[in-house]
């Protein structure tokens, strides 16, 4: 986690942040170098800096939870939940992560009542086809799923817990 002060007092070590040592530590090192070398692009660039640097943190703290962050930390300031949800006194933020693939199936299946193609799952978890189908057979190699084809030729894999009854399926 960044913290404002330290990206402030490191502003005002790097001589009013034209060394740009506070972009440095927000992991911004290409515009970093750019202040070091320009001196803050004049003291333009610094004195934006001076009056952004918060929001800088803020958006920085949201890029590292987006890459991976750990989560469950101290409810009052920092990451929660399954959800990423950044949690600072000025403003909350509250930050998607994306469904795991495994889920995004479980739930479609539940919904169509445990029956799928690898098209309709490759939609709803915005994948590509060979990841949706990948992902289908290995719930087929460890049990949990049954490949089958319907009366009309279509290949469908089915999650029988969720399924009412056989509904015109042959085994394949």
């Amino acid at each position: 986690m960044y913290s404002v002060g330290i990206a402030y007092l490191l502003w005002f070590c790097s001589g009013f942040g034209a060394l740009g040592f506070h972009r440095f530590y927000l992991g911004k090192i290409p515009t970093g170098l750019l202040w070091m070398f320009s001196g803050g692009l004049g003291m333009v660039g610094a004195i934006y800096d001076f009056f952004t640097l918060s929001r800088q943190v803020r958006e920085a703290n949201l890029r590292l939870a987006l890459n991976g962050a750990p989560r469950g930390r101290d409810p009052g300031k920092g990451w929660d939940g399954e959800n990423w949800r950044y949690v600072d006194d000025a403003q909350t933020r509250v930050v998607r992560g994306k469904e795991s693939l495994e889920r995004t199936i479980l739930k479609l299946a539940k919904e169509n009542k445990g029956i799928l193609t690898v098209s309709e799952v490759a939609l709803a978890a915005d994948v590509g086809l060979e990841d949706a189908k990948k992902a289908l057979e290995v719930l087929v190699t460890r049990g949990f799923a049954e490949l089958r084809v319907r009366k009309s030729g279509t290949l469908v894999y089915t999650l029988p817990e969720f399924m009412n009854k056989d509904e015109n399926l042959e085994d394949f």
